[in-house]
């Protein structure tokens, strides 16, 4: 398992949420950039890096600032938020971004999904973002009809090789993650499965790296100290 450490961005400048939810925000001390190099410093090998400006308005708004990234550090990323179009995603991709995050037109827009696994492959990952057990979309501002479990279903039959879950009402809340989920995801599906959300501590990383899956997302428990991230790494080495 790799330990994936999150940046999430709103005006340009590193941020956390609560849940999710805009009006709980917290500012992150430090540049973007700045924060990045600290992570590939501690040995990251890569980065989770989320548009929030555009995951609200459904277009990317911080593309620059990500895309500087990668040249600056030349460390792979994977970055979601605001990802609508064909155009966007190439972009990213052409710009160096190692994988590219797709939530909302997982469930609103299927050919366009379609389209860029058929053209990318590997480089796409479907996030699997879900509160009360069904999934939300729009900046997890909008809750779908669609469950969790069906929309990984219909997923598998596009050779999707990498799905992001996030319990929403766990995210940014250093309670845990919700290992049952992910246990239970990881027995119905043979795809790359990535863990997000409520990391408290280091017990969590070693109980997640236990289930075998492919990666755990690291967000404000870093921030916060609650997790050393070189140590995190070297946990599950």
């Amino acid at each position: 398992m790799i330990i994936i450490p999150a940046i999430d961005i709103i005006d340009g400048k590193a941020v956390r949420l609560y849940q999710g939810n805009y009006d709980k925000k917290d500012s992150i001390k430090g540049e973007v950039l700045e924060i990045a190099k600290s992570f590939k410093d501690a040995g990251a090998e890569l980065i989770h890096l989320v548009d929030l400006d555009g995951a609200k308005e459904g277009k990317l708004v911080n593309e620059d600032l990500i895309l500087n990234v990668v040249k600056t550090l030349n460390i792979d990323v994977e970055v979601g938020g605001g990802i609508r179009t064909f155009e966007d995603i190439k972009a990213l991709i052409d710009g160096g971004v190692r994988r590219v995050i797709l939530g909302t037109v997982a469930i609103e827009d299927k050919e366009l999904l379609k389209k860029a696994v058929e053209e990318f492959k590997e480089k796409i990952a479907i996030a699997i973002d879900f509160k009360d057990g069904f999934i939300c979309t729009k900046g997890w501002i909008n809750k779908s009809k669609t469950h969790y479990i069906d929309l990984i279903k219909e997923i598998k039959e596009l050779e999707v090789t990498n799905i992001i879950v996030t319990d929403i009402s766990k995210d940014g809340t250093l309670e845990g993650p919700n290992v049952d989920i992910i246990k239970e995801i990881s027995e119905i599906t043979n795809i790359d499965i990535t863990s997000s959300g409520g990391i408290k501590n280091i017990d969590n990383i070693i109980t997640l790296n236990k289930l075998n899956i492919y990666g755990c997302i690291v967000g404000k428990a870093i921030y916060s100290k609650d997790v050393n991230l070189k140590e995190a790494i070297d946990s599950v080495k």
